[in-house]
């Protein structure tokens, strides 16, 4: 876990990186006097907003690489290979909203299929649905945002993986969870805060 200095580091990083490529196609080095656990190997998201709205949203499902390079390499990819989106122009940096999201080791539900959606805690939990090469990721904040109950999500991220939205029942087909720190700016180069779900009640 991530204290909330940590998090206001890992936002800022994430905000440099995205300012520095977009303005000057720089790639910049997380800083050797970062926390320790910027070294760690840790999953991450970097998610832009503009107005409220989704601008991009790439990164890490997994523990690949220290967290530092990471959040660099997320934000950068955000800003510019979501193929959801153009590219975010320098134009827009003043009014785009960062956000990232660190993310626990994902690990298989142990449970019946048919019990997952019990399983799954809407506010807690992100999802990753996995067949054969196919394969979809919503991260936890998705299901409270979006009012999801917990039957929506598991279907929401099955079609995120290009397959039939009960697909999470099929034999051959792996539902992983992982659990997530949330940080992200009140406003485009404002105040740094750290987000909670976890008393969401949107059900099961």
């Amino acid at each position: 876990m991530l204290n909330l200095d940590e998090g206001r580091l890992a936002v800022k990083l994430a905000r440099q990186a995205l300012t520095s490529y977009i303005e000057t196609k720089a790639y910049i080095e997380p800083s050797p006097e970062l926390p320790p656990v910027f070294s760690e190997k840790r999953g991450v998201f970097v998610t832009l907003h503009q107005e409220g709205d989704l601008r991009g949203c790439i990164g890490y499902p997994q523990p690949v690489l220290p967290l530092g390079r990471a959040i660099i390499d997320s934000a950068i990819n955000a800003s510019s290979r979501d193929p959801r989106f153009p590219c975010v122009r320098p134009s827009e940096l003043k009014r785009i909203e960062v956000e990232v999201t660190i993310l626990t080791k994902p690990e298989l539900y142990d449970v019946p299929k048919k019990s997952l959606p019990q399983a799954v805690r809407i506010g807690s939990d992100g999802l990753i649905v996995s067949q054969g090469m196919r394969s979809g990721l919503l991260l936890p904040q998705v299901a409270p945002e979006w009012g999801f109950d917990s039957m929506e999500f598991l279907s929401q991220t099955c079609l995120k993986a290009g397959l039939a939205p009960d697909a999470w029942l099929d034999d051959d087909t792996q539902v992983f969870h992982f659990e997530a720190q949330i940080f992200a700016e009140v406003a485009p180069e404002r105040e740094i805060f750290e987000k909670s779900y976890a008393d969401s009640t949107c059900g099961t």
